[in-house]
């Protein structure tokens, strides 16, 4: 991949973590150009994520709000965000050189709390989870829409999730599977105590906030993969982030044909 980058006169940047890696395989980029963060990232037109849907997520905290569209190179296993394989590289960038390519737009959820939790980087492409910490017993999150009182999920925790998300965790947790242009957001409890609490799709232009009760006076906040622990005391809401993450696909890539591909969605055998 580098080497055809190279030939194209495409001019490269590595981030210092994936460079370090690359040094200790034997890798050479072909490249000095090395970025530590997002302010780094200056005139770049699209960012090349290689890995899995984890290196994809984070990805997306080193784009931010530069929206850089992001070309998903899936080395790890299900791939469902990352679904350029490896052996379709050459392709991929003979494709965006000649602009034959699209970009998907994907909303994010943004938390707000009177602490700064997560650095600075309070957004998330698939979701926000509150859960419980390493005890046994159940948490209480009482949940408001827009300042409305919704429920109390008696639960092990709760999950807001984006249309990307919706076939993520919140697929685990019984929610439905969301088509990525929809403007909504899922709120699905995790492990609930009651038969009676199912997931529940909401506009995204709701803030949703929450108070959290439980034995332990603390809970783990999670954003996709980033998670961090903090006290019960602390106030946070969720809403829709003012930008978008831009997933760069293929003209013959679309959402409904991973769907089935990744997920079996639909297969029967008589088919």
């Amino acid at each position: 991949m580098f080497k055809e980058l190279k030939q194209r006169g495409i001019d490269v940047q590595v981030s210092s973590i994936f460079y370090e890696f690359l040094k200790e395989v034997g890798v050479d980029p072909l490249s000095t150009s090395i970025y530590t963060n997002k302010d780094d990232l200056k005139g770049a037109d699209f960012l090349f994520s290689l890995g899995g849907d984890g290196t994809l997520l984070e990805s997306v905290t080193q784009v931010a709000d530069k929206e850089i569209p992001i070309l998903g190179i899936n080395t790890g296993r299900l791939g469902f965000l990352a679904t350029t394989a490896p052996e379709e590289i050459g392709a991929a960038i003979s494709s965006i050189c000649k602009g034959y390519y699209r970009i998907d737009s994907r909303s994010l959820v943004s938390l707000e709390s009177d602490t700064d939790i997560f650095d600075g980087l309070n957004f998330g492409l698939n979701e926000l989870a509150i859960t419980k910490r390493d005890t046994s017993s159940m948490i209480v999150v009482h949940t408001y829409i827009n300042g409305e009182y919704l429920n109390s999920y008696w639960a092990d925790g709760l999950i807001v999730s984006t249309p990307t998300g919706s076939t993520g965790y919140s697929l685990s947790c019984g929610g439905p599977v969301v088509l990525p242009e929809s403007n909504n957001f899922i709120i699905a409890p995790i492990s609930p105590h009651n038969l009676n609490v199912r997931p529940l799709i909401i506009s995204d232009d709701s803030i949703i906030s929450f108070e959290i009760e439980g034995r332990s006076k603390n809970f783990l906040v999670s954003l996709d993969s980033r998670s961090k622990v903090i006290d019960a005391s602390v106030q946070i809401a969720v809403k829709k982030e003012r930008f978008r993450t831009q997933l760069l696909k293929m003209n013959e890539d679309n959402f409904l044909n991973t769907l089935r591909r990744k997920l079996s969605w639909g297969l029967d055998i008589r088919n």
